[in-house]
């Protein structure tokens, strides 16, 4: 298990020590395909945004359109990345989770071009996300020619790239798994358990969507604590159901600070969207039943609308806006340091 990389943490670049990461945002993306969150509306006026260009008079329409408009939807520009992404860089940043996984338009080269240009430390993620970004043949790929395939994305490098990543993950999953959900997690629990690298999974939008996922990943041999379990903004309402989830050790992930709209239609349905508010007392509360060691966060930038260059928050949201209301809210120094440097270094360590 680990080789050479235990201890250490997988840059696009190579290893670098967990002490070299910095501030790190644990689940965001540089440059994604979300096309298989597309669908053709109902409504003729709303079919009007699906080819146009994404300009700043349409942005008072989102979210409504957000999923039916290609623009939105397709974040392919080098140099907006390295534009946008520079800007985390400038406030301080040090570390970023790409956790674009296969389906999703994953480009190694690119990742490593936006790493030279800003300086920032970036891992890169492995592993398939939900059903609707699947290959049409995903049936007849055994869970171990998936299992072999992420360990060659982490030992040998992405196809021809050499290129590494440094995270199982996004391992999309929707409530309740289905068959092929499961072969790919168990998939994914048997190339950490080889490797010795974390894992980093989308559970689905319902409090017992994570717990179902963490034990697919322990019963073929998964390290949960060397998981995080994104998109807690949305995957969990209960508290006790998120309690539950953190005394299995696991990394418990805000990650979609800057996401704010409370009508935000999901795979057809209309999804309640915590505020940031709404994350920042989750975290108060997980820090007040002792688990400061576990929380990482993130923005999940991944539509063209989160760019500041279309009027979103863009990467560096968190360093600029958020942690000075941490710092208002009461959060010590030391509290902060800990969510945004030492616990993502350990969660993206090899084991």
């Amino acid at each position: 298990m680990g080789s050479n990389k235990t201890g250490k943490i997988q840059t696009v670049l190579g290893l670098i020590s967990p002490e070299e990461l910095g501030p790190t945002v644990t689940h965001e993306h540089l440059l994604v395909d979300l096309m298989c969150y597309f669908y053709i509306p109902d409504e003729a006026s709303k079919r009007s945004y699906i080819d146009k260009p994404f300009t700043m008079d349409i942005r008072g329409e989102l979210p409504q359109i957000s999923f039916n408009m290609k623009a939105n939807l397709q974040y392919y520009n080098i140099d907006w990345s390295i534009n946008e992404v520079s800007k985390f860089v400038n406030a301080g940043g040090g570390g970023l989770v790409d956790t674009t996984s296969m389906g999703l338009g994953r480009d190694p080269g690119a990742l490593a071009r936006i790493s030279r240009a800003t300086g920032l430390n970036i891992v890169m993620g492995s592993s398939y996300y939900i059903p609707q970004s699947h290959p049409a043949n995903i049936d007849s790929i055994s869970e171990n020619d998936i299992t072999i395939t992420i360990i060659k994305d982490i030992t040998e490098g992405v196809s021809d790239t050499g290129i590494k990543s440094g995270i199982i993950g996004e391992v999309g999953n929707l409530y309740p798994l289905s068959n092929t959900e499961r072969k790919i997690l168990r998939a994914s629990a048997r190339a950490q358990a080889e490797t010795g690298c974390p894992i980093s999974i989308h559970p689905g939008g319902h409090d017992d969507s994570p717990m179902q996922i963490v034990d697919e990943l322990r019963d073929a041999g998964g390290d949960i604590k060397n998981t995080i379990m994104g998109h807690l903004d949305f995957a969990i309402e209960d508290p006790d159901k998120l309690i539950e989830l953190a005394e299995t050790g696991c990394f418990l992930e805000y990650d979609i600070f800057g996401f704010e709209e409370t009508n935000l239609v999901y795979l057809g349905e209309y999804m309640r969207m915590k505020s940031d508010a709404d994350r920042i007392e989750a975290i108060e509360f997980l820090i007040e039943k002792g688990h400061l060691n576990q929380i990482v966060i993130g923005q999940d930038v991944c539509q063209a609308n989160q760019l500041t260059r279309h009027g979103g928050k863009g990467y560096s949201h968190i360093l600029e806006n958020i942690v000075p209301r941490l710092r208002r809210r009461g959060f010590a120094q030391e509290q902060i340091d800990q969510i945004l440097i030492h616990n993502p270094a350990k969660a993206l360590t090899f084991s």
